[in-house]
């Protein structure tokens, strides 16, 4: 194409440098919110003693609702919104970008929150494989009228290099483990507390115990989107994820706003001391 127009990031190939304003670029780090996205963007900042607490970045994307982005450093730090739809968009846009500006050698971290199944609420979950809601590592896409699927495998040494960092982090758990991506936040999780239920109590409590025993550790709505388009560009990949509760407990999230975000900080955490690692740096830097 003589232009490439990346629509729902409000990018493209004439109208920015895209080399000029990405081609540094080492690490991607996703998530859903676009609040959580920008705290992120912000405690890198400072993590990299790149500017003063409490400075702001500004939206790379502002001319878009859709996504937001930012960046410090080496590292872009996008919001892709709720669910496989959502992401896939951001990550076929933000894919192109990364092959436009020339980045080289790009990680592409997703972090955000989830379910977790038979762990304590506030576990970090370092996604082994993605699997679907069959327990199956497979990603399925209607393409035409023909239905592809694909795997979900992430860089297994990408996550035990995640999960060597978290032992410099003792104040929570982290483990690996699979995690199941469903469709949906209600029925699609076995939720009895959706608008609809059509199982029993006892019909979800066995569901969720085969999960586990099929290994699944948390639940969330984009991993294998994720795994399966990273995997096919040749692009090292991996999910970090918090879970909020245990789903084998009960369905709500009852915590308060303080507790959920303090959570909400801990992969954040996690990935900031890879980050640090990879480039080199120590707190006393």
């Amino acid at each position: 194409m003589e232009e490439d127009v990346l629509y729902h990031l409000d990018l493209g190939t004439k109208t920015h440098n895209l080399p000029a304003m990405f081609g540094d670029i080492k690490f991607v780090c996703v998530g859903g919110s676009p609040n959580r996205m920008r705290a992120f963007a912000q405690f890198m900042q400072r993590e990299l003693g790149l500017a003063a607490a409490g400075e702001d970045v500004a939206d790379i994307c502002a001319g878009s609702d859709r996504y937001a982005m930012y960046r410090a450093g080496p590292v872009l730090s996008i919001s892709h919104g709720m669910g496989i739809p959502s992401i896939s968009i951001m990550l076929h846009e933000l894919i192109k970008l990364l092959h436009h500006a020339k980045c080289r050698d790009v990680t592409i971290i997703r972090i955000g929150t989830s379910g977790g199944l038979g762990i304590e609420a506030g576990s970090v979950v370092i996604t082994d494989m993605a699997v679907d809601s069959s327990f199956q590592p497979r990603f399925e896409q209607v393409v035409l009228d023909d239905v592809v699927v694909r795997s979900t495998e992430l860089d297994k040494d990408l996550a035990e290099e995640l999960l060597a960092c978290s032992r410099d982090i003792p104040d929570f758990p982290t483990l690996i483990g699979h995690t199941m991506c469903t469709y949906d936040f209600y029925e699609g999780q076995g939720r009895l507390d959706g608008a609809l239920c059509s199982f029993s109590s006892e019909k979800k409590l066995e569901y969720l115990r085969r999960a586990y025993e099929a290994g699944v550790r948390n639940i969330e709505m984009e991993s294998t989107a994720f795994a399966a388009l990273c995997g096919l560009c040749g692009l090292k990949a991996a999910v970090v994820c918090v879970a909020l509760l245990d789903r084998l407990e009960g369905d709500q999230i009852r915590a308060s706003h303080e507790v959920l975000w303090e959570y909400q900080q801990r992969p954040q955490r996690l990935i900031a001391a890879f980050i640090r690692k990879r480039l080199g740096l120590t707190h006393t830097d």
